[in-house]
C-alpha cells in the first residue's frame, strides 16, 4: 500500500535527537530519507541502552529506522560537491548542527536554492537560527530549563525537576517535521522552497500553556505543585491501595458525578466547590485530602472500572513493562518488530499518526553507519571503484 509521502527526497543530516526524530516520521510514512553521517558517526551511535552483542546503539535504532545511511565528510571539496549532485534532485535537507555551522559548510539556503530553487531546508536547534543566543549549544535539559518547564515541574518542597523523557527535543521534532509539511504544501502552490526554524527553547516556551497566561493576565508567577494542575480540580495523582491512579474531573457535570460516585453527594452543593475555580482554590488541602482518603483502601483496577462506568477520565500510573504490554498499546500497533542487521530481532516503538488510506509502517531498521554507500551513491552515478577510492581518500 503507498504512504502518503512517496517521492519526497529528503537529505538527513542531523544527529543526535530533535531533527532525526523529524525525519523519522518523514521516514515513517514513505519520504526517501538519505542519513548523511560524518565518517565517524552520528553522536547517538554511543548513547544506550546498547546492545551487549553488537554494540549497536538501541536509541540510535529507534531515531533512525527506514533511514538509508550514507557517509560523508562534508569538509571536504569532493564531500561538498558530492553533497551539491544530491540537493540537485532532493525536496527538503534537514539539519540540526549549531548555528553558522552549515555557513561554514557553503550549504546554507543561499547556496542551496541557486542548485534547486525547489529546496526547503528544514533546521532544528536549541535557540533557532536569530537571537541574541542563537548561536550557544543546547541539549534538551537546557532546553527545559530556559523555556520555562523545569522551574514548574515538582513538588512545591523539591527542586526543580526536568520532565523524564526529552520532551524539547521530541517536541522539536514534531514541530520541524510540521513545518517541512507545510513549506511542502506551499511549495505545490508556488514552485518556491523555503527555510523551516524551529528552537527547542521555543518549543518548549509554547508548552507551558495558561502558565503563560496566568503571569501575563495576572501577575502571578506560577510555581511547582506536583501533580496538581492549577486550572482544573480535582486533577492529580492519587495512592491507591496497590500503587497510584489519575484522575481528572474537568466539568461541574463530571464533578456532579464524582460526588455522587464516592457517597459525598453534599459537595455538589458545598460553597467551597461550586465552580470549578473554587474547586482549584479550595483543593488543598481539603479536597484533596477528602478525595485520597476515599481512595486509599481500593485498588486500581477497581478504581479504574467505577471511573470508566461513570465516564470520568481516571488511568493507573504504568511502569514501563506494564505501559508495553497493555492492551490498548498491543491493538493500537504502537510496540513493533524490525529485524537489525546486527542486533536481530527489536522490539520498538511502533508509528502514532494513523492514515486509514496512506498508512506508515516501520519497515527497516536504523543503517549502519556507511551501510548504503554504495547503493545511494550508484544513484547520483559514481561505481563501486569510484565509492571505495573516496572511501580511501576520507572523503565517504
Amino acid at each position: 500500500m503507498a504512504k502518503a509521502l512517496e517521492g519526497i527526497r529528503v537529505l538527513d543530516l542531523t544527529h543526535a535527537y530533535n531533527g532525526p526524530f523529524c525525519t523519522t516520521l518523514l521516514a515513517d510514512n514513505g519520504a526517501e530519507v538519505i542519513k548523511i553521517e560524518s565518517l565517524d558517526g552520528d553522536q547517538c551511535r554511543c548513547w544506550g541502552p546498547m546492545d551487549t552483542k553488537s554494540g549497536e546503539s538501541g536509541f540510535f535504532t529507534f531515531l533512525n529506522r527506514n533511514k538509508k545511511g550514507v557517509t560523508l565528510n562534508l569538509k571536504s571539496e569532493k564531500g561538498k560537491n558530492i553533497f551539491y549532485e544530491m540537493v540537485k534532485t532532493a525536496d527538503v535537507v534537514v539539519e540540526n548542527f549549531r548555528v553558522g555551522v552549515i555557513k561554514k559548510l557553503g550549504i546554507d539556503y543561499e547556496t542551496l536554492k541557486e542548485i534547486n530553487p525547489r529546496i526547503i531546508l528544514a533546521s532544528g536547534s536549541g535557540f533557532g537560527q536569530y537571537g541574541p543566543i542563537s548561536n550557544r549549544p543546547c541539549y534538551d535539559i537546557v532546553a527545559q530549563s530556559m523555556g520555562g518547564m523545569v522551574n514548574l515541574t515538582g513538588f512545591p518542597e523539591t527542586p526543580p525537576t526536568k520532565v523524564g523523557p526529552s520532551v524539547a527535543d521530541n517536541v522539536t521534532g514534531i514541530y520541524l517535521c510540521v513545518g517541512v509539511l507545510m513549506a511542502l504544501y506551499n511549495r505545490e502552490k508556488t514552485g518556491q522552497g523555503q527555510t523551516v526554524d524551529v528552537a527547542m527553547v521555543d518549543t518548549i516556551f509554547t508548552l507551558l500553556e495558561n502558565s503563560i497566561i496566568t503571569t501575563t493576565l495576572t501577575g502571578a508567577i506560577p510555581q511547582r505543585q506536583g501533580n496538581i494542575d492549577p486550572s482544573i480540580a480535582p486533577f492529580d495523582i492519587y495512592k491507591a491501595k496497590d500503587g497510584y491512579v489519575a484522575i481528572g474531573v474537568g466539568t461541574d457535570k463530571l464533578w456532579a458525578k464524582f460526588c455522587n460516585m464516592i457517597g459525598r453527594p453534599e459537595l455538589i452543593e458545598d460553597p467551597r466547590y461550586l465552580t470549578n475555580d473554587l474547586r482549584c482554590q479550595n483543593y488543598v488541602p481539603g479536597l484533596q485530602s477528602t478525595i485520597a482518603e476515599w481512595i486509599k483502601d481500593k485498588n486500581k483496577k477497581e478504581l479504574e472500572e467505577m471511573f470508566d462506568k461513570e465516564g470520568i477520565p481516571c488511568g493507573p500510573v504504568l511502569d514501563m513493562k506494564e505501559a508495553i504490554e497493555h492492551p490498548h498499546i498491543q491493538a493500537r500497533e504502537m510496540m513493533v518488530h524490525v529485524d537489525h542487521p546486527t542486533i536481530g530481532d527489536m522490539y520498538i516503538q511502533g508509528v502514532p499518526i494513523k492514515l486509514s488510506r496512506t498508512p506508515g509502517s516501520v519497515d527497516t531498521a536504523a543503517p549502519l553507519l556507511g551501510q548504503h554507500n554504495e547503493e545511494i551513491y550508484g544513484m547520483f552515478g559514481l561505481s563501486k571503484e569510484e565509492v571505495a577510492h573516496l572511501k580511501e581518500e576520507g572523503v565517504i
